[in-house]
């Protein structure tokens, strides 16, 4: 067992030094490999297997809720990216600019596409002269360019992979409507697949996306108690409709704005997941995105008739599920170590004994709980595994969350509570920006979101003292 203790020492434990502890996962698990363009990372197979596996689930959702997918151009004329003032301003410092061809000066700058509303409204305008026409539900697999002064792997990046999704609508009701439920698809998806426990509410009109009415997001936390917007749906109305001149014949005859709606997740939700779940020894990865579900190690392989029988369980159980079977000639603590460290699910040991008595062991990643799995019920036995598996992924998360969730009431709560640790902070707000941006400059606490349940608000603001509009959770972001 000293090459799984060397193994795991590699990796700087949490506590000393979370940061260092992230980075040593992404690198030793082989999620990503720096480039030698400032500020973008490569995406190594492990990596990108566990976006591929988020892309399946969520264009799955997507499609069932009458999505198509579409590919809009990688750059903007900067004409085009102008109709929109608000929008342009918000993303201004972050744009990267397109100026030559060859040697040859452009005559108009092409931006890299940070994000492709402006392509979609353009595009809109072609398409959409009737109500007949309406609604368009698109969604784009593809990558994007911000322009960001630091940078981590996966949390911030200057290129990252997302989807974006696109729709315009008849009325204002369903574009409202489209926003939250592509709100409410991103919450069950956390909670459901991720087992992330998250806070759903509203951005406030200072943190929501440049150029949208209203930002619905949701926010998980790490375990260092930071905060991470984890996706977000925004409700356009008829801004970008009035900008780019989108018309429509409505049913009565008459030239009518649509209204839009965008959302959009990226690869940012693997740090999320990361920081969610993993621990000293390395990921845990949840089993609907883990690229290896189960990894079967075959014990005294060697000996007759157990890689056979390693063999016989492979070919069954790849018929349902992501298995691999290592068959190298690395020793069973070594491979313990390093798929421990890769957060497969189960671990699947089979070895002479266990061939004589019909059975195998199955070895949980999040807490090493081991159980004797029947080879005539494997399977139904492997999908109770991950049930509880998931369970307590998702319990052990929302515990930690709970544990940091604190409550202020006035200004010397906020400073007290940031002064110890890192968390959600619930508090009352009056509505104004100045309240805002105290919290910001003085303590580096940001508003996450709006609590959706401002029928029950009552209270004073914590900051200013005056009669509180809506209950903010607050804290300190990625």
């Amino acid at each position: 067992m000293g090459k799984q203790e060397k193994l795991v020492k590699d990796i700087t434990s949490m506590e000393e030094d979370f940061a260092k502890w992230y980075t040593d996962i992404v690198k030793k698990a082989q999620l990503m490999d720096y480039s030698n363009v400032r500020g973008c990372m490569i995406l190594e197979p492990y990596g990108f297997a566990i976006w591929e596996n988020i892309q399946k689930i969520l264009d799955k959702k997507f499609k069932g809720l009458g999505h198509e997918n579409v590919a809009m151009p990688l750059l903007i004329p900067e004409s085009l990216l102008q109709k929109e003032k608000d929008h342009i301003e918000g993303f201004a410092p972050e744009v990267a600019w397109v100026t030559h061809a060859g040697s040859e000066k452009l005559q108009e700058r092409l931006c890299i596409r940070p994000t492709s509303e402006t392509l979609f409204c353009e595009y809109f305008s072609r398409k959409v002269h009737s109500w007949r026409d309406l609604p368009k539900l698109y969604n784009q697999w593809c990558s994007v360019v911000r322009w960001e002064k630091t940078s981590r792997p996966f949390l911030r990046s200057v290129e990252f992979h997302w989807q974006e999704g696109h729709t315009i609508h008849e009325t204002q009701e369903e574009a409202q409507n489209e926003t939250m439920r592509m709100f409410n698809t991103y919450a069950d998806f956390c909670e459901n697949e991720l087992c992330m426990p998250i806070i759903k509410g509203r951005k406030t009109d200072k943190e929501k996306f440049a150029g949208a009415e209203s930002t619905y997001t949701i926010e998980a936390m790490m375990h260092d108690g930071k905060i991470l917007q984890s996706g977000t749906s925004h409700y356009f109305g008829d801004g970008f409709c009035k900008a780019f001149d989108i018309t429509y014949q409505d049913r009565d005859n008459k030239p009518s704005y649509p209204y839009e709606t965008s959302w959009g997740m990226s690869t940012r939700i693997i740090g999320g997941i990361i920081m969610t779940h993993g621990d000293n020894n390395g990921l845990v990865l949840p089993p609907d995105i883990a690229p290896i579900q189960i990894i079967i190690i075959p014990i005294s392989m060697n000996k007759p008739g157990v890689l056979e029988k390693a063999k016989e369980i492979y070919n069954i159980l790849k018929e349902k599920y992501r298995v691999k079977l290592d068959e190298s000639n690395q020793t069973p603590g070594w491979k313990f170590s390093e798929y421990e460290m890769k957060g497969v699910p189960i671990r699947l040991e089979i070895g002479p004994k266990d061939i004589e008595k019909g059975q195998c062991v199955l070895v949980r990643r999040d807490n090493r709980e081991k159980s004797f799995a029947p080879l005539d019920n494997l399977d139904n036995e492997i999908k109770q595994v991950f049930i509880k598996f998931k369970e307590s992924l998702y319990e052990k998360a929302l515990n930690q969350r709970n544990s940091l969730m604190r409550e202020a009431k006035t200004k010397d709560d906020f400073r007290k509570i940031c002064s110890e640790k890192h968390g959600f902070i619930r508090s009352m707000w009056c509505g104004k920006e100045k309240c805002e941006e105290i919290l910001k400059e003085e303590l580096s606490v940001s508003s996450r979101c709006i609590s959706l349940l401002d029928d029950k608000i009552s209270g004073k603001c914590a900051v200013c003292g005056e009669d509180a509009k809506h209950l903010v959770y607050w804290g300190k972001a990625y």
